[in-house]
This record gives structure tokens, sequence and C-alpha cells, in this order.
């Protein structure tokens, strides 16, 4: 890096992978071990928090020393880059972290991960969930307790073999029990977890918390339907999408082609990508269900465990990193193409709604992960970032449940003035919340305008849409 590089780095802030240090200090260290447990970073020694250099106080073995204290401070051993600049007669000094292959790294006992601009604490969980990703393991991958061959379906892993033979993606020949010790589902004559999920006779049996609950809800209180899904997780899937299709309206479409195209109110494919990656990445150490939450204007699916240590929420928006928490299982379902392509599932659902003219899905960490699908953009919290008054809000609400309004309506609904029905119905075609049917008298109304499908940029946070910007916060 060159003084220019370095004056750029810093104007543009700390972040995700840089941040500023008047003076070494054992937060240094913190922040070494953070940057090596993520994505690597880097630290800048001898400027404030405010951008600012001060300059650090730097003698002929300084930097030989600070290498040697984070170094004997971490364990597994970090071994830091370090290089001096002098910039307007000030000392800056840049040490560069790479990401650690062995993972987590600790200072003082103790691990930590980078989270936007800080550093963050881990689990005593998530140190373990570590462990198993650096040692290419995966909790389903652990023999099940109290479990034997007596308690897997061997029927249901000859549908596995024969639907992986039908996609190409596996040639299986070897019978049953072999291709379970093949693919490490067996161990020492005894089943894994993840044979007990996808191929057991009882699967709740040993994992009771492997369910999926569905509800349909006209509000938070009222609950009109309910089901429980139990089953082995591959079986799941279908029956999922079954439940949630008796909630959906569906419409026709002729183009043309010997069948009527149907058109549900979410694209089919994406609410059953989203299930499947619910059942495959969820924590399965979490005493909780997968939840899918149906309410007239969205649809949440809901799984335990929050994004896989390695993942942020802004990686998932543009091509990233497959990191399994559930490798065998992801497996089997890759080979009979449930799954399409590792890291790409995001991608396909964020695609798939919005060529229906769907707002993007909102994805988010919520005391563990979800996915929400919307009908339209425009909730209250959408509209309220437009600068809307509460009746201009109201009124909106209004057109989605009626389907349109007329100024007189609008009088009556508010108690106002025809004028100012008129002026505030304006400022809602002028916004594009509305457009306005017919020019005047009694025939004219307004109803949503319903946003385009726009393109879609994967540079980082600037990739989200307007649509978006008022979903995704």
């Amino acid at each position: 890096m060159n003084e220019k590089e370095l004056l750029r780095l810093i104007e543009k802030g700390e972040s995700q992978k840089v941040e500023f240090k008047e003076n070494f200090d054992k937060e240094t260290i913190e922040t070494a071990v953070a940057f090596a447990n993520t994505n690597g970073g880097t630290i800048l020694i001898g400027v404030n928090d405010k951008g600012e250099i001060k300059g650090a106080s730097v003698g002929k073995e300084t930097l030989k020393g600070w290498i040697n204290k984070i170094s004997q401070a971490t364990e597994p051993a970090l071994i830091p880059e370090i290089e001096s600049y002098d910039i307007e007669r000030k000392t800056a000094v840049e040490i560069t972290i790479k990401e650690s292959p062995i993972k987590p790294i600790a200072y003082k006992g103790v691990c930590y991960i980078r989270v936007k601009n800080s550093n963050r604490k881990l689990s005593s969980k998530e140190i373990a969930e570590f462990h198993l990703q650096t040692t290419g393991s995966s909790w389903d991958s652990y023999l099940a307790r109290d479990a034997d061959l007596d308690d897997i379906d061997l029927k249901k892993v000859e549908d596995y073999i024969k639907l992986a033979n039908e996609t190409g993606r596996k040639k299986i020949k070897e019978k049953p029990l072999d291709v379970l010790r093949k693919l490490e589902l067996i161990k020492d004559n005894r089943p894994t977890w993840a044979a007990i999920l996808l191929f057991g006779k009882e699967p709740q049996r040993f994992v009771s918390q492997a369910k999926i609950h569905c509800g349909r809800f006209k509000d938070e209180t009222t609950i009109i339907d309910d089901e429980l899904i139990e089953d082995n997780i591959i079986e799941q899937v279908d029956k999922t999408l079954e439940f949630i299709k008796r909630h959906l309206k569906l419409k026709f479409e002729i183009t043309g082609k010997p069948r009527r195209e149907e058109i549900w109110e979410y694209p089919l494919d994406a609410l059953r990508e989203s299930v499947i990656n619910a059942i495959c990445h969820r924590d399965y150490t979490e005493s909780s269900d997968i939840q899918i939450r149906i309410y007239d204007d969205k649809l949440i699916v809901w799984s335990s465990g929050k994004l896989p240590l390695g993942i942020t929420l802004e990686e998932l928006y543009k091509p990233h990193k497959s990191v399994l928490r559930n490798k065998l299982i992801a497996q089997v379902f890759f080979d009979t193409a449930f799954i399409e392509r590792w890291g790409s599932g995001i991608h396909r659902i964020i695609k798939s709604c919005l060529k229906q003219g769907l707002p993007e899905p909102k994805f988010e960490e919520y005391q563990g992960f979800r996915v929400i699908f919307r009908k339209d953009i425009y909730t209250e919290e959408y509209l309220k970032n437009l600068d809307l008054n509460e009746r201009q809000v109201k009124a909106v609400m209004f057109v989605k449940k009626e389907g349109k309004i007329t100024n007189k309506k609008y009088q009556e609904l508010f108690d106002v003035s025809e004028r100012s029905a008129s002026r505030e119905l304006n400022n809602l075609v002028k916004k594009s919340v509305l457009r306005k049917i017919g020019i005047t008298g009694k025939g004219t109304y307004y109803e949503l305008m319903m946003p385009k499908a726009p393109q879609r940029r994967h540079k980082g946070a600037k990739h989200l849409t307007n649509a978006s910007k008022g979903l995704i916060k």
C-alpha cells in the first residue's frame, strides 16, 4: 500500500475490515483476533476514531515488539504483517491481518469476530461451531444418541437413490446401507443425526424439534389454520408447500401455450427455496421448530440459528461462499436437486419475486433467521418514510383492501374538504404510490401504482432498489 492508498483508506472510515487506533493496546490484539476469525482486515495505529492522523511513537524495535505481542498473546499464534508510513511528519502504522485458515483464534482464552465496525465476543456454542467448520465437520455428522440401524427406513433410502440417479448428480449402484456408509451417514454401524433426520422411521423421537409449524393468521392473535408437520425432513418440504398453497390465491393466465399458466400470490419456487434453506441450514441443537406464518399481506419463513459464522447479511446479496451448518443434509438435498447450487439460493428467491412484480423479500437475523415475503411494498412503515401524513397512510391501506378510492370517499373517510382531498391524493400520485384513473368527473378514482421489477446490481449495500430501501434497514 502506498501513501495515497493509505489516505483513501482512512478517508472511508472504520468498517468491517478497517480499524483506527491512536495507540497499540490490548484492544488492538482483540481486533487482530476478530479480523483473523472473520474476513481479515487492517488496523491503522496513529489514527484516531475521526480518521485524523495523530501519529504513533515508533522506535527501532517497536514494530518487531508489536508482532511478538500479537503472536505470543494469541492461540493459535497469529503472525501479522506490519508496515509504517511517514505522512505529514507523522507516523502511521498499518497492521495487516489475514483471515486465519484455523479458527477460532483466541486472545487470553476469549474469541472475537468482526461485526460491521466493532468486535463481538463469541459464545461457547459459536466457538464449537467454528471448530466444526475448521475441521470440515458439522453437527449432523455425529452419531445419533440412542439410535441404531433399525431406526432407518431403507425404502426412503431407495427413493433417494432413484431420485439422485434421475437428476444425474450421482450414479449409485450400491445397496442402501452401503450408500449410507459411503456418504458417511452411517459410522461404525450406527446412524448419524443426518441419517435419522433424512431417512429415519421416526425422526422426531430422536430430534423432537425437527418439525415445521405452519399457521395462517388474520392477525397476531387470530389463528385461522394450524398444522404441525413432522416426518423426515425430505418429505417435510412437499407437505409444507401443500399447507402454504391451501392459503394462497391462484389465478390463471392465458399465454398461448397448451396449458394455462398458474400464477400464485407468491412464486412457489421462491417459497420452496426458502423452506429448503430453513430445513438445511437451521440449528437443530436449538429447541424451536421451523415456523411458517401466513398473513393477509405477508408470508414469513423462520428457522432457529443465525447465519453460519463467516457469512454476513450483506454478503447474502452478493455471490458468496457457501458455509454449510449441516453438511451431510445439504449434500443429500443437492444430490436430489432440492438445492441447485450452493450459495445461490438467495439470488434465485429475489429474482423470482422481482419477475412476478413483487418486492424483494426481506432477509434478517431475528431470534434466528427469517425471510419475509410481501405482496407489495406499501407497509405503514414504508409510507411514513415517504413523509405522508396519517390520512394518506390510511387512504393507501384503504385502497389495498378495497382496490380503489375516490375524492368523495377520501372526504368522507377523513372529514376534509374537496380541495384538501385533491391535494393529498395528487401528492400520492406524485410520489408514485397511487395512479389516477380518469381525468375529471364521477368516474375518476385512484388505485395503487404497483412498482416495476428493477434491475439488480451486486455491489454491496448499493444493490438495494428503491422498493427495498423501505423494507431493509
